[in-house]
């Protein structure tokens, strides 16, 4: 599992691009020795990509795995959470998609009764499976192991027959311009057929999903009736979604509790 400091070290090289040994030694004061093996390992898993002398974003092919993403940024993912939470009523439906911050948010519904929980995100479905009173449905098909979810045209007809309450989303990346981006095309038309069958439609970020890249592109930003973030998103993608009319929620700390 990804240290507290090689978590650090990936969202530095998320925010600033490429950091050099040197520099990232200075910043945590601990030998370059140290930030090598970290760098190292992160590369090992996908997370950043080794360069001469220090370390850079992956080329934008392939998301890295769910247990790496689980730890990036995972404070305002937990801030995230518990602010979702207290706009999904007892007795909602909710479509639940992939990825590390809609997962978290389920488990954040243990004061919830009579929820339906219709998910291709498997940590999201077990998360479920521990809430009071919960029904919970799951496509059939192959796993993505490294993902832990369900992709392909059978989750999407399995989403395709609910309409809920609220689709619950995430996304790989967000363009300068608010368009969404992801790491393939299934991840963006399963996304987008839980907007298009939900009553009401939250997206769930953190920032470092602002200019992310992501090569598959599928949707907007100002889409989604609710935005959720841990911090204000650019001035330009703010203007998007209060010109569609849609809310952004900002998910500072003590918001919402």
């Amino acid at each position: 599992m990804t240290s507290e400091r090689q978590a650090e070290i990936s969202e530095l090289v998320r925010q600033n691009g490429f950091q050099s040994v040197a520099d990232l030694a200075l910043h945590f004061g601990v030998t370059t020795q140290t930030i090598r093996r970290d760098i190292n390992e992160l590369s090992d898993v996908g997370v950043l990509r080794r360069r001469h002398g220090g370390v850079e974003l992956p080329l934008p092919t392939e998301n890295i795995g769910f247990e790496e993403r689980q730890t990036l940024n995972f404070a305002a993912k937990e801030q995230i959470a518990r602010v979702v939470e207290a706009h999904i009523p007892d007795g909602a439906s909710i479509a639940i998609s992939i990825g590390t911050t809609p997962a978290l948010t389920v488990r954040h519904l243990a004061s919830r009764r009579g929820l339906t929980i219709v998910t291709n995100n498997l940590v999201a479905a077990v998360n479920a499976c521990a809430l009071p009173a919960v029904e919970v449905h799951v496509p059939g098909g192959a796993v993505r192991p490294g993902s832990r979810d369900i992709l392909g045209a059978d989750a999407e007809a399995f989403f395709e027959g609910f309409k809920v309450d609220i689709g619950l989303y995430g996304v790989g990346g967000v363009d300068a311009n608010g368009e969404l981006l992801d790491f393939n095309r299934h991840e963006v038309q399963v996304r987008e057929t839980i907007r298009r069958n939900a009553r009401r439609s939250y997206l769930v970020l953190d920032a470092t999903k602002f200019g992310r890249a992501a090569h598959v592109r599928g949707g907007w930003i100002s889409d989604a009736d609710v935005v959720f973030c841990d911090r204000e998103p650019p001035a330009a993608i703010r203007s998007l979604i209060a010109v569609a009319g849609h809310d952004f929620v900002l998910c500072a700390e003590g918001a919402g509790l």
